[in-house]
């Protein structure tokens, strides 16, 4: 894992994801993932995200495990939402000195909450990241560009201090999951390769996440990552 983490191409940072530790699968022992992270840690030279497995009582454990196994690496860790935000919060930028993102799902007044409730703790502000919630193209997506729209709306036209934090937005933790994505060609010989679907559903969805105010998404394929970065360094 490390050393294919080293060799993701065209990545301006990566972000580590340890689903094997989601208590309804693996169960991946906490030591073991924080193990790997010091060894993806040390083998690379850009900017490093890890993700927990998306059970909010195990990431509890999980990340703060993370951040002090990668103590002095200064990464993003993804991320604390109102159920574990003191115990990922605090430990991951007070004691460990990362940034943090903060997620909430969908909706601008939760994620001004959540970056309230940080800042309460004592977390500066350019420590922490927002992850406003996220959904592929075509499954409700309408709902997150309108949540994105109304917070730069608020941050900027408003000045509201408590929203402009950058946004992080993974996108293949929703697009991997979809029907396009998941359907075999056998069932579905008329979409085609299913590969071709899981790179268009990526960058339609990363492309829109974009437009909308994300200032950085997550990508899995590495055709996917190519081509994002070939459109943001074109708009640039």
């Amino acid at each position: 894992m490390a050393k294919k983490a080293a060799e993701m191409p065209g990545a301006d940072f990566i972000c580590i994801r340890f689903k094997s530790a989601d208590p309804n699968g693996q169960d991946a022992p906490i030591e073991q993932c924080a193990e790997l992270a010091k060894a993806v840690a040390d083998a690379v030279d850009v900017p490093l995200a890890f993700m927990g497995c998306q059970n909010d009582e195990k990431d509890a454990d999980l990340l703060v495990k993370v951040a002090e196994a990668v103590e002095g690496k200064n990464v993003l860790i993804l991320s604390a939402k109102e159920a574990n935000y003191k115990t990922i919060g605090m430990s991951a930028v007070q004691a460990y000195h990362h940034k943090v993102a903060a997620e909430s799902a969908v909706d601008i007044n939760l994620a001004k909450q959540v970056n309230v409730l940080m800042s309460q703790l004592g977390v500066a502000s350019d420590s922490i990241c927002m992850h406003v919630g996220t959904a592929a193209a075509g499954y409700g997506y309408e709902y997150v560009a309108t949540t994105m729209d109304r917070t730069k709306a608020a941050a900027l036209a408003q000045n509201d201090n408590m929203l402009q934090m950058p946004f992080v937005t993974p996108v293949s933790t929703e697009t991997y999951n979809c029907k396009e994505c998941i359907a075999s060609e056998e069932d579905f010989p008329e979409w085609g390769s299913r590969e071709t679907r899981i790179i268009d559903m990526e960058v339609v969805t990363a492309a829109a996440d974009i437009a909308s105010g994300s200032n950085a998404v997550i990508l899995k394929n590495p055709v996917s990552v190519a081509t994002i970065k070939k459109m943001i360094d074109e708009l640039m």
